[in-house]
């Protein structure tokens, strides 16, 4: 007597699995430009890692003597696997199934990885295709009644969706067409990325034309479209730039919350002065300059990752090291509203705020910001409300701060540079100038009747100028310890890695008192 029998029928049911929708799905899929979800996975993590859970689950089909004949598996694949090493968990929306609908699923596969993820403390990876899971209107007759949003089950997966967001890094890759749920998973993440190829949308062009808007995918949520709202972070061409993207991020993070970001060892020398640094910033305060060629000659080479590019543009967001040490990288760009704080970049600065908060990662901020955008739009999209928002973000981080104050700081915005309440690192460059707000407008608002006045109101106002430029140099406001130091910009580099060297020691594992939203 043995356990061969059981192990054939382990053996058969294992291959149904394997085979997915079928030959003809899989065909589909790869004839679209797209991997399958179990190709996807094995090129995600590491080789031979991928240790899966759930493989027999499915709706079988049985003859008349009770022998199964065909499972048509589940169209969630999940598991544990590792990346670089370290142990992460993955789940996966199988498309050659139902289009990854209601229809073929499971909900306790998809719910039992975030648990997974969350009780083991590991990061999880959703790699999302169709509706996630969602609705199908198939539904209806497949399960013989209408589903009720947030019903049984449903409100559990929505709970554990956005739960892990306080516990475990959570990225989402868009490989498709996304809709429904499927996009509130992707969107429920501290990183997201889709190809251009892929699209995500609340609801697809079928439903949308109900609505008279004719629109092909590409046109209603393709990645141009969603990288601009900030519902995506990052999109690239390939599926396998879209994998190295999840593990680069995951690399400057910890396991969660109750771990502390992975210090690298570093062959960049920290004293390494860059002598760009000194021609980076123009006189002329009304020419415009590179932010990101400083961003990258003073953190370690290459390791400057940036999100959410094409979102709230007049700030550079991402995540660097610092003599191995990561960090959260803020960063004016005076390309986009000469820096200034748009109603989106409010929001950003939340978002990634929040994100250095959770993760236990210190904030380096090269500042260059000349106030909130001021104008009807300005006012039509709340850019005060948002402003205040991203304040109070700042003012609620306990993780170590350091700003370096490139070229502007004016108005409330400018205010927004460090944490209020607690000590926080900060050094100007000699290019550095602040106020109330810019003398440029100022002058002739503050000083109208003197100008109306004067025999030459042109040659006044030029007066007045000079003698205000004068009192406004940054050697004035450290006299007055108002700028606690005044650097030698090649000095930059050296100072912020001694920041990250002070920061070690005070990053404290454990859930923070709150945690990023999506």
């Amino acid at each position: 007597m043995t356990w061969q029998p059981e192990l054939d029928e382990l053996a058969r049911r294992t291959t149904m699995a394997l085979q997915m929708g079928g030959a003809d799905k899989v065909k589909r899929q790869h004839d679209a430009g797209r991997l399958t979800v179990r190709e996807r996975i094995d090129q995600l993590v590491d080789a031979g890692s991928f240790h899966e859970v759930g493989a027999l689950s499915g709706i079988g089909e049985y003859d008349a003597a009770g022998q199964v004949q065909h499972v048509t598996p589940a169209n969630c694949v999940f598991g544990r696997g590792r990346i670089d090493g370290r142990p992460v968990v993955v789940v996966g929306d199988d498309f050659t199934v139902r289009g990854g609908s209601a229809d073929a699923s499971i909900s306790n596969k998809p719910l039992m990885a975030e648990d997974m993820a969350a009780q083991f403390r590991l990061p999880i990876i959703r790699v999302i295709e169709g509706s996630g899971g969602g609705g199908s209107v198939k539904t209806i007759e497949t399960k013989g009644a209408s589903n009720l949003p947030g019903g049984v089950g449903g409100t559990a997966g929505f709970y554990r969706m956005t739960a892990n967001l306080a516990e475990v890094p959570v990225v989402g890759l868009g490989l498709g067409s996304v809709a429904g749920l499927g996009a509130a998973r992707l969107a429920s993440s501290h990183y997201s990325v889709m190809t251009h190829n892929s699209a995500m949308f609340v609801a697809g062009p079928p439903l949308v034309a109900r609505l008279g808007q004719a629109l092909e995918k590409k046109e209603l949520g393709g990645a141009d479209i969603q990288t601009r709202s900030g519902a995506i972070d990052t999109a690239v061409d390939t599926e396998e730039q879209a994998f190295e993207c999840a593990r680069r991020f995951l690399s400057y993070l910890p396991a969660s919350v109750h771990a502390l970001p992975p210090v690298l060892p570093c062959t960049d020398d920290p004293e390494r002065a860059d002598a760009s640094l000194m021609k980076a910033v123009p006189r002329n305060r009304r020419s415009v300059y590179k932010m990101r060629p400083i961003v990258n000659a003073v953190v370690d080479a290459g390791s400057f990752f940036e999100m959410g590019a094409n979102f709230g543009r007049s700030l550079i967001t991402g995540l660097a090291r610092l003599g191995g040490h990561p960090v959260l990288l803020l960063a004016s760009d005076p390309y986009h509203y000469g820096g200034a704080w748009s109603a989106d970049t409010c929001q950003k600065v939340v978002r990634f705020v929040d994100l250095a908060e959770t993760f236990h990662l210190p904030v380096v901020y090269l500042m260059d910001c000349p106030g909130f955008m001021i104008g009807l739009e300005a006012e039509r999209s709340a850019t005060i409300r948002h402003g205040v928002r991203a304040m109070a973000a700042m003012n609620q981080t306990s993780v170590p701060w350091c700003t370096v104050i490139v070229r502007n700081a004016f108005g409330v915005a400018g205010a927004a540079h460090q944490p209020a309440g607690r000590l926080s690192l900060r050094y100007a460059w000699l290019s550095a100038y602040w106020g109330s707000l810019p003398l440029e407008g100022g002058i002739e608002a503050a000083y109208r009747a003197d100008i109306a006045a004067a025999a030459d109101p042109q040659v006044e106002l030029a007066a007045i100028e000079t003698r205000l430029n004068a009192l406004r140099s940054p050697f004035r406001s450290a006299e007055k310890f108002w700028i606690e130091e005044i650097i030698d910009p090649r000095r930059t580099r050296s100072l912020l890695c001694d920041f990250a060297r002070l920061a070690e020691p005070l990053r404290v594992p454990g859930r923070a008192q709150f945690s990023i939203r999506p």
